[in-house]
């Protein structure tokens, strides 16, 4: 089981859940696109597939994932960092999806619009616990 046990008694044990919830999405979409990206991007209805690419994007899922569990039990300046990473990742990302779903990439499968919105839906979540943290950290200040 993942211990949350976070040390600074104003940090929200519902933003250290989401940064598990976050893990174990990434972990679930990078290891299949990592070991099989040619299956599991059939799978998902793309059209033509990129394998070095697919491993890039998994590499980054891995990457931000990771973090995403290692940094669950951290200072509140720890979170705001990760925040604002997760914030710009979770951005950029919805923006380069949109935009290549809107031109037609892969034939626009139902599995983009899905990334896409999970995409977009992290975002608000992410800004939604980068506001709290803010407050908290100029309140922590005072």
């Amino acid at each position: 089981m993942i211990q949350i046990s976070n040390s600074d008694k104003d940090i929200p044990k519902a933003l250290s859940y989401w940064f598990i919830v976050h893990f174990i999405i990434d972990i679930s979409l990078a290891l299949p696109l990592f070991f099989f990206p040619e299956q599991t991007l059939e799978l998902f209805g793309w059209e033509q597939i990129d394998v070095l690419l697919a491993r890039v994007v998994a590499a980054a899922l891995f990457g931000i994932g990771i973090e995403s569990l290692i940094g669950r039990n951290t200072s509140l300046d720890g979170f705001k960092n990760m925040l604002n990473l997760k914030i710009i990742w979770s951005l950029t990302a919805s923006a380069g999806i949109a935009w290549s779903m809107i031109a037609g990439a892969q034939g626009r499968p139902l599995m983009g619009w899905l990334v896409l919105a999970t995409f977009v839906i992290f975002h608000f979540i992410w800004w939604y616990w980068r506001i709290r943290v803010g407050k908290l950290l100029n309140s922590s200040d005072s």
